[in-house]
């Protein structure tokens, strides 16, 4: 075992509703240099998965458990059962936990999002640091700055704190993309030169609303006049030119609920929307980019593991002017009026604004697979990993095997040579549930052992080699061959009753050992916990 200061440092960098089609290193036109560059210099895993959603896939990366044995079965409500109680449980340990008991300095910027519910109009009421709402310092990290819920305003953060404060003011020229960067990169520069350190830098980019700055957003002035349709098709022909897939698998159709840009009334807008998502990957990518610059700076570059990937897929929800945005602070700290909601008249981008980019780019964001963010068939749950650590393995080719963000934390321990806690704070700690993506990412041969399990919102699925069961809530189940139809096209339901009875029970059997709940269950339960959160507000 190697010495504490020789050990690796580890960076952990998540971005957030980023679908797998963003990169440049996977066929995005989005430029995308600084990732782009990891992935060629490292590698990069084309068959990660998540857990379609922000806070499950964030539980189940940092304890290296399936979210319902995290504690986030769901989202931040709590449901009344330990599978749901929507806040990380006392059995699980986090990354940042299991480094530090072994000698590793802990620091995260960004979004934490796996604390409990808060109400975003009512943080006066927030009981943040209680038993149902723990922050990073809580649960490992020795230094936090960011944000403890889901989502911010970019410009102008209705809550944020650093370490255990609030943050009450911010400069002029804040933008938190940039913001959590410099923090991140002050943390490390505060970290002796013996100590290992492990970062875990959480991005809220390019989760909603749209906000960029304007230089970045004439980036892609025009790019995106042509619509959704020619550059989804544009994204498509460029994997397959570049050879990403292990098969050039046929594009799944244009979502039937997306009509063809030749129909589009509002073109202008919509170009500028997606020209405002792009611009906030683009400056995402410059923020890993200096990130970078300052560890060759310190001369810790070569020592550090650095690890890429998206919390879920694109995301497809829409802005409306009475929905969602309702629960979101409609002035700036300042108190200039937002514009809230997915608006025509208003050309998105500004902190004055408060918007998505709907279904029909999200579409182009998952190409070439189906469906979105909250689902589990493929557009829901695929991400890159993009890894890379010079002194621990040399450039390799894009590796295919499915892995599983349960994975991330046993293959953290290996590579650092860090122990698994079995009990942290008297608390006995459930076994990992991942396995150890190391050998991988060396170019040895590596096959998962255990299946892959997915569940959320009744959405359910399980991969097991090369074959996939899938169904969203309420409808059949489907099976897909992952090898030769990784777009889910040519459902085979029926074709071998043997394998899905199989791939069936071991799903219905996980699912009962991890406390999954039956969606029409939880759903009731979901819209109580919610009136509950509103009248305490």
């Amino acid at each position: 075992m190697p010495k504490v200061s020789e050990r690796p440092n580890v960076i952990l960098i998540l971005a957030d509703d980023l679908g797998f089609a963003d990169l440049g290193v996977t066929g995005s036109e989005i430029k995308t240099p600084n990732i782009d560059a990891l992935a060629r210099d490292g590698t990069m895993l084309s068959a990660m998965y998540n857990c379609a959603r922000c806070c499950p896939t964030r539980a189940s990366l940092l304890t290296g458990l399936y979210p319902h044995n995290a504690g986030v079965g769901h989202m931040g409500a709590n449901l009344g059962t330990p599978a749901y109680q929507g806040f990380l449980r006392n059995d699980s340990a986090t990354i940042a936990e299991h480094l530090r008991a072994n000698g590793y300095r802990t620091l995260m910027s960004g979004k934490w999002h796996v604390a409990g519910d808060f109400m975003a109009r009512e943080v006066d009421s927030w009981r943040v640091g209680d038993v149902e709402h723990p922050t990073p310092r809580q649960r490992g990290f020795d230094r936090f700055y960011g944000i403890v819920d889901g989502v911010t305003h970019f410009f102008s953060p209705h809550y944020m704190l650093e370490d255990d404060s609030r943050v009450e003011t911010f400069p002029n020229d804040f933008y938190f993309t940039d913001a959590i960067t410099d923090k991140a990169v002050g943390m490390i520069e505060e970290t002796p030169e013996d100590q290992p350190f492990f970062l875990y830098l959480a991005h809220t980019a390019p989760h909603w609303p749209l906000h960029a700055h304007e230089e970045d957003i004439a980036r892609y002035d025009g790019v995106y006049n042509a619509g959704w349709d020619a550059t989804r098709t544009a994204r498509h022909e460029t994997m397959n030119a570049m050879g990403l897939f292990q098969t050039n698998w046929d594009i799944s159709p244009r979502d039937d609920q997306v009509h063809p840009w030749t129909a589009e009334k509002n073109t202008d807008w919509e170009a500028r929307k997606m020209a405002t998502y792009a611009a906030m990957v683009d400056r995402m990518d410059q923020s890993i980019g200096r990130l970078i610059a300052e560890l060759k700076r310190m001369d810790r570059f070569d020592n550090t593991l650095i690890l890429f990937l998206s919390d879920n897929g694109g995301c497809a929800e829409f802005m409306a002017e009475d929905g969602w945005v309702k629960f979101f602070p409609d002035t700036t700290s300042d108190g200039r009026k937002i514009e809230m909601g997915n608006r025509p008249d208003v050309m998105p981008g500004s902190a004055l604004t408060y918007q998505s980019y709907d279904k029909p780019w999200a579409n182009v964001s998952n190409a070439p697979f189906r469906l979105f963010k909250h689902y589990v068939h493929e557009g829901g749950i695929s991400t890159p990993l993009v890894a890379h650590w010079p002194k621990g393995f040399k450039t390799r080719n894009t590796a295919h095997a499915a892995c599983h963000v349960v994975d991330i934390l046993p293959t953290i321990l290996e590579a650092t040579g860090c122990t698994y806690q079995d009990e942290v704070g008297g608390h006995k700690i459930q076994p990992m549930q991942g396995e150890s993506l190391l050998s991988l990412l060396r170019g040895k041969d590596w096959g998962r052992e255990q299946p892959i399990f997915f569940e959320h919102e009744g959405n359910a699925a399980i991969r097991l080699g090369q074959f996939k069961l899938v169904r969203q809530f309420s409808q059949d189940w489907e099976l897909y061959d992952m090898e030769t139809d990784r777009t889910e096209l040519n459902n085979l339901a029926g074709t071998s009753p043997t394998l899905e009875a199989d791939l069936k029970g071991q799903y219905l059997s996980w699912a009962a050992q991890s406390g999954v709940l039956d969606w029409e269950i939880a759903l009731p339960k979901l819209l109580d916990a919610w009136k509950i959160e509103t009248a305490e507000g």
